[in-house]
């Protein structure tokens, strides 16, 4: 085969260009593995501090569970006690929960309209309370529900209310009318 010089001179053109398409290869390559080289020793990192943590974390409950030992060898019955403090402020909240249910109910009862079985007993209530000039409630002589009734009634019709404890100190309570003096005034006195 005999090659002339244009043979030569492309040939010659054609090896330039595979040798620089080669060399931007190379240099691909290298940018790759350099690349990955940063993110391998970014993951070798990571990895060492992880398990840097996890040997903490280890060592750490391997003391907590040492202590622990000592301490129940220490305290007999010290897990049963646990599980029954726990068993303690679960029934505790409940304890409060029911008391704080009780309360809302006894509130609901005090403002709840009267049952039927003291309609009537209500009703004269209320006719006595209209046609008073003063309402005197002594403790302990009424129902909780009948209180908040009467304290109810006082503060809608603007009406003078006296809680006394004890009915025997309350000797005289006279109240003048206007026209019957000089204008409206109470007067009390209590034994002594």
């Amino acid at each position: 085969m005999h090659f002339n010089a244009d043979d030569f001179d492309q040939l010659l053109r054609e090896h330039a260009a595979l040798l620089r398409a080669h060399g931007e290869a190379q240099a691909r390559c290298s940018e790759v593995i350099r690349a990955q080289a940063t993110e391998i020793a970014r993951l070798d990192a990571q990895a060492m501090r992880l398990r840097m943590e996890l040997v903490k974390r280890e060592t750490a409950l391997a003391w907590a569970r040492e202590d622990r030992a000592a301490l129940e060898q220490l305290v007999p019955g010290l897990p049963k006690r646990a599980v029954q403090a726990r068993q303690v402020e679960a029934l505790q909240a409940r304890v409060r929960e029911l008391s704080d249910e009780l309360h809302r109910r006894d509130v609901r009862q005090a403002f709840a309209p009267a049952r039927a079985s003291h309609v009537e007993e209500l009703e004269g209530l209320e006719e006595d309370l209209a046609a008073a000039d003063l309402v005197i409630c002594q403790t302990g002589c009424m129902s909780h529900g009948a209180y908040w009734r009467v304290q109810d009634h006082c503060k809608r019709t603007g009406k003078a209310c006296v809680l006394v404890e004890n009915a025997d100190a309350l000797h005289i309570v006279r109240i003048q009318r206007a026209g019957e003096g000089q204008g409206a005034a109470l007067v009390a006195s209590q034994q002594g």
